[in-house]
């Protein structure tokens, strides 16, 4: 049985991974273009490689689709899954990498404008970028989930697997010490005085 487009928009990811296991390639299609880019850029932002973000992207898609089968609706969110496993899998990829140089990691073209604007929010998103960098793993993964994906606490839970309270901690001793690594860039970053 396939359903209409419209109706695939408007269906559930989990009646959507259902008709899937069933068959359904349009059910495939609609999953995809729902998750395709959000598991993308959970894997850029960490890897800044396009390339290994989109491989890392279509792992976990296709580790989605092999689950669909065996999937039971009600114990998890098909989002909260997939967030889990691309970060797993960008973990790993993290992990190989870090006998890499900083002069061998490739560079990234720019080809946006050089308004100041731009430049100044360019710098602003480094300085944060630099000040996530510092933070512990799983405290930059638990900020970035909540204030950049705009997961909530239970959503990040299940996808680090761990407790909300422990959540919760994380990403206030995450915003902690950004504020402090960030306290002394404001001027130079545009904001005006501390």
């Amino acid at each position: 049985m396939t359903m209409a487009l419209d109706a695939m928009n408007e269906a559930s990811d989990e009646a959507l991974l259902e008709l899937y296991a069933q068959g359904d390639p349009a059910a495939a299609r609609a999953l995809t273009l729902r998750f395709g880019p959000l598991a993308y850029r959970l894997a850029y932002r960490y890897l800044r490689d396009a390339a290994e973000a989109e491989d890392v992207a279509q792992e976990g898609l296709l580790r989605l689709w092999k689950i669909a089968p065996e999937w039971r609706a009600g114990e998890a969110k098909v989002s909260t899954w997939l967030y889990r496993v691309v970060a797993n899998l960008t973990t790993d990829r993290l992990r190989k990498r870090r006998g890499v140089g900083l002069d061998e990691a490739p560079e990234v073209a720019d080809d946006r404008a050089s308004a100041l604007d731009e430049l100044i929010a360019r710098d602003r998103v480094a300085a944060l970028e630099a000040a996530l960098e510092q933070l512990p793993e799983r405290q930059r993964i638990a900020v970035t989930l909540r204030h950049i994906d705009g997961l909530s606490n239970p959503e990040i839970a299940a996808a680090m697997e761990t407790g909300v309270e422990a959540v919760e901690s994380l990403t206030a001793r995450g915003k902690r010490a950004l504020s402090k690594l960030l306290r002394g860039q404001r001027e130079k970053l545009g904001f005006g005085d501390d």
